[in-house]
């Protein structure tokens, strides 16, 4: 594992120039299953009513909160589910505006006299090199409550986002011992410093999708500045962050510096993001909340906010694709993780002169994706992550049916139980419908007819969305036009979903503000502090 590269593991990279697919894990799942037939024939893992037990036990359920798992203030506590059943897996304490002031005092009290500013950037290296060590550990368990709770592919959570989880903390212990100021030159006798500080105390609220990674994204770059932090996890999917912030104090974080309370988004989400003692806020999640997080940020202490937000990514099949790959790299782009992913390449923009050709084989590729019980080997999706975006789903599906999009396959909920859908594919689509306007976050593949660069560059960028995009073609000229064309902050060629901890991700317009990841998502917990001191007869300047 260590020789090869994480990136791989989170994409499908696609040589135009090769004559056979590069695959990934994702590539494999499936491949054996063979085409079942046409209309709303899928392939299934087994009967889903035969559910695996999952080989995990649910140890914490509690907010943690200075060092220590608490109870609610309230002492209530709320449900999280299985999505495969829509049965209670645990119940969890229920942290609100109590619980957010808890943790926060405790996060406040750890920066201004705890030791984890004051440590060396080596040893806050150290203790976030020991925590990767113990996730490595406790791998097998991570990767089975991710599944539990999420409903993604065990496959998927196993060999691809446990890994990167390790592999971003590796990356951002290594920054932690090279964050640096600069020595500026004046006009005048002046020694110049600029000091880079930490924010102090980070508010942060993840997602339900990829609950570890996120986890990664947002608690890496913010402990390698030295900052500290009160996390919020998304109420469908709390058990993993609280696993590993355990991990986490296992490695030897101090108490206060990394707080993690579940609940849910109008009480502890807000009352997070309008704390007065909270320094800077991330949040990744859709555009309408996070508008509601900047405008609660900017009324209470008009603290700085990072926001990685929707999108509505167009994936761009030129003229001159090899229709194979270009069918197979388009399913995974969209299909990817239920297709709930921000990211997703859920516009399918195809050049006319290929577009019969696709349809047919992406109708094909989708009759024959394997939707099953997400602990089974093989099975590439697995259910929704609850009822709401189970019935909002279906709710997009009728709504192209009204609208006069071609149904090509699928439409339907998959099963009696639980919350899987069936893969499905739209022709004939236009710009103008809801399908192809609003961020679905399912397995809903809209494929739209265009004709030349030119129109597909603005109809691409015709979308209050600019988060990503996926360009396929063999002509360098078509890719370096549509990548410096497309209003978004990735564009990936001939790839998709390639998300090496190196590289900085967010969106233009209504998809975010700022950038995580790489380099870039330090300078989001960092302050920058100019130092002006004079000099008295100095030999140079």
């Amino acid at each position: 594992m260590a020789a090869r590269r994480i990136s791989s593991l989170l994409t499908r990279s696609l040589s135009v120039s090769s004559s056979s697919v590069s695959t990934s894990l994702f590539a494999s799942l499936g491949k054996n299953s063979g085409r079942n037939g046409i209309g709303k024939r899928f392939s299934t893992a087994a009967a889903l009513e035969d559910l695996i037990v999952p080989p995990v036990q649910i140890a914490y359920t509690q907010n943690l909160i200075d060092g220590k798992f608490v109870d609610a203030a309230s002492g209530k506590t709320f449900p999280t589910y299985d999505p495969r059943t829509g049965d209670v897996i645990a119940n969890v304490a229920e942290g609100d505006a109590e619980d957010i002031d808890r943790a926060v005092a405790a996060a406040r009290k750890a920066f201004d006299e705890g030791p984890w500013p004051k440590m060396t950037p080596y040893e806050r290296s150290r203790i976030m090199l020991r925590f990767a060590d113990l996730v490595e550990k406790h791998s097998e368990e991570l990767a089975a409550l991710e599944t539990w709770n999420n409903g993604k592919p065990h496959e998927q959570a196993a060999k691809s986002e446990l890994p990167m989880f390790i592999r971003l903390f590796h990356y951002y212990a290594g920054w932690a011992d090279k964050i640096h100021g600069l020595t500026v030159p004046a006009d005048g006798p002046h020694h110049v410093q600029t000091l880079h500080e930490p924010i102090g105390v980070a508010g942060q609220i993840i997602p339900w999708n990829f609950p570890l990674l996120m986890f990664a994204w947002k608690v890496g770059p913010a402990l390698a500045c030295g900052n500290t932090i009160v996390l919020k996890t998304a109420e469908q999917t709390p058990l993993t962050a609280l696993y590993v912030a355990k991990l986490f104090h296992e490695a030897g974080l101090p108490p206060g510096v990394l707080n993690v309370v579940s609940g849910y988004g109008p009480t502890a989400g807000a009352a997070l993001a309008s704390h007065m003692d909270v320094d800077k806020v991330a949040f990744t999640g859709s555009t309408d909340t996070g508008k509601i997080v900047l405008e609660l940020a900017a009324k209470s202490n008009l603290k700085p906010v990072t926001l990685e937000l929707g999108g509505k990514s167009p994936f761009i099949i030129c003229e001159d694709a090899d229709v194979d790959k270009a069918v197979e790299l388009a399913h995974f782009a969209l299909f990817f993780n239920q297709g709930q992913c921000c990211c997703a390449g859920s516009r399918t923009f195809v050049h006319e002169r290929v577009y019969d050709e696709f349809l047919e084989k992406a109708k094909a590729r989708a009759l024959r994706r394997v939707v099953g019980d997400p602990f089974r080997k093989g099975v590439e999706q697995g259910p929704q992550i609850d009822t709401e975006q189970f019935e909002k789903v279906l709710r997009y599906i009728r709504s192209g049916i009204e609208s006069n999009a071609t149904l090509e396959c699928g439409g339907d909920r998959l099963g009696t139980k639980g919350y899987f859908v069936q893969p499905t594919v739209f022709s004939n689509v236009k710009d103008d419908m809801l399908i192809a306007k609003d961020e679905i976050f399912g397995p809903v593949q809209s494929i739209l007819k265009f004709k030349d660069i030119d129109e597909v560059i603005r109809r691409a960028n015709n979308t209050r969305y600019g988060l990503a995009a996926g360009v396929f073609t063999k002509s360098v000229e078509t890719a370096n036009t549509l990548t410096r064309a497309l209003r978004a902050g990735t564009v990936w060629v001939n790839c998709f979903d390639v998300f090496d901890a190196a590289i900085p991700f967010g969106g233009y317009k209504m998809s975010g503000i700022g950038r995580e990841k790489g380099i870039y998502s330090l300078h989001n917990y960092l302050q920058v502090k100019a130092v002006v001191t004079p000099l008295k007869n100095p030999a140079w300047l």
